[in-house]
């Protein structure tokens, strides 16, 4: 959301723009064709906002510091704090740093982005990319990313230096990192790191790991595991021969990434809104279909038995917050087509 403008306002019109010339992906439009983007954002915020988007930097420096003040009471804030017992109290800050790009050249400098997590019973890493992308990219889940390890041949010297850094992380935090990252002009640029999100199965299978390697000790890593997970852990599952069944017979819709365990059956909802009204006042067993989800989506994802999109991967917004809940999620279900109506999602196509 952009000056309190819902993201369809400005999606709709890159979408259309897109379409009218051919182009699949953002990363084939050229910088004449993104100017003309920008004019049409700037459209879009004097119809909706009654005002010009500011030219002077300091000005969008001081709009962009006030949204993350604001956010903090934002809806989807105060859901997330109250599902994890977070205080309301203890306030937000913002960070001004120099950006790195990972789309300053297509050729010379490939830019990569990715979020890298120790994946459940491996002690290995994994993650996505993207090339010519932004981080947004990736965690959005608007474009379908390409595995890390690919780094190994097209840049073998960042790879190695990322590995290296991603390995230090871990001993020193003694926990599994996400690490987010950008290769600009062939330099890597190390942009953050966090305690990694996981399922109920990983949590377990990290802890006793982390034990016996000798990071943790073994009274840390029963404490590593919440009453939350080991619940998690007794959810229900799809019976083998059930899908297999589904699949010979005709029945199996669609297939995606396997982003956070479990089985799900509910009601078909395509907004966060709709999902946690029907949810919470009609008692409804609710699954959330989107193309990608967004953190405005948070508070139908938390109300939801399940969650499906269409696009993304396994370090997606969706893939990442279903794991931190424990709710089943499959991304990237591309033969399921969705299409924005009145800036809420309807299913025009099955296939």
């Amino acid at each position: 959301m952009v000056l309190g403008i819902a993201d369809e306002a400005f999606e709709e019109p890159l979408k259309e723009y897109k379409a009218k010339n051919g182009y699949k992906l953002d990363v084939e439009m050229t910088a004449d064709d993104w100017k003309e983007m920008v004019r049409t954002f700037r459209e879009v915020v004097k119809r909706q906002k009654g005002f010009d988007f500011p030219q002077d930097p300091f000005g969008q420096l001081k709009l962009a510091t006030e949204a993350v003040f604001k956010s903090w009471n934002g809806k989807r804030a105060i859901d997330y704090r109250n599902h994890e017992h977070i205080p309301h109290d203890l306030g937000t800050a913002v960070n001004i740093v120099t950006m790195v790009f990972g789309t300053w050249v297509k050729i010379q400098a490939q830019g990569w982005h990715s979020l890298a997590t120790r994946p459940p019973g491996e002690p290995k890493m994994m993650g996505d990319y993207l090339l010519n992308a932004q981080g947004e990219d990736v965690v959005a889940g608007i474009r379908t990313p390409g595995r890390h390890r690919n780094l190994k041949t097209k840049m073998p010297e960042a790879y190695r230096q990322f590995m290296d850094i991603t390995a230090k992380l871990e001993k020193h935090y003694k926990e599994m990192q996400d690490v987010e990252f950008t290769i600009e002009h062939r330099k890597l640029w190390m942009l953050q790191t966090r305690n990694g999100k996981r399922t109920a199965k990983s949590a377990v299978k990290i802890a006793v790991d982390m034990a016996n390697e000798g990071l943790i000790t073994k009274d840390e890593a029963v404490q590593r595991v919440t009453p939350e997970q080991v619940d998690a852990l007794l959810h229900p599952r799809f019976d083998e021969k059930a899908k297999k069944d589904a699949e010979e017979g005709g029945t199996l819709l669609a297939k995606g990434v396997n982003a956070s365990p479990g089985a799900a059956v509910g009601q078909a909802y395509f907004d966060a809104d709709t999902a946690e009204r029907m949810a919470k006042e009609h008692k409804q067993d609710v699954i959330m279909v989107r193309p990608f989800t967004k953190p405005d989506d948070v508070h139908g994802m938390i109300a939801a038995k399940g969650v499906l999109t269409s696009e993304g991967g396994a370090t997606s917004h969706a893939a990442v917050v279903a794991r931190q809940f424990g709710i089943p999620c499959i991304v990237g279900a591309s033969a399921i087509k969705l299409t924005l109506i009145n800036a809420r999602l309807a299913p025009v196509e099955l296939m």
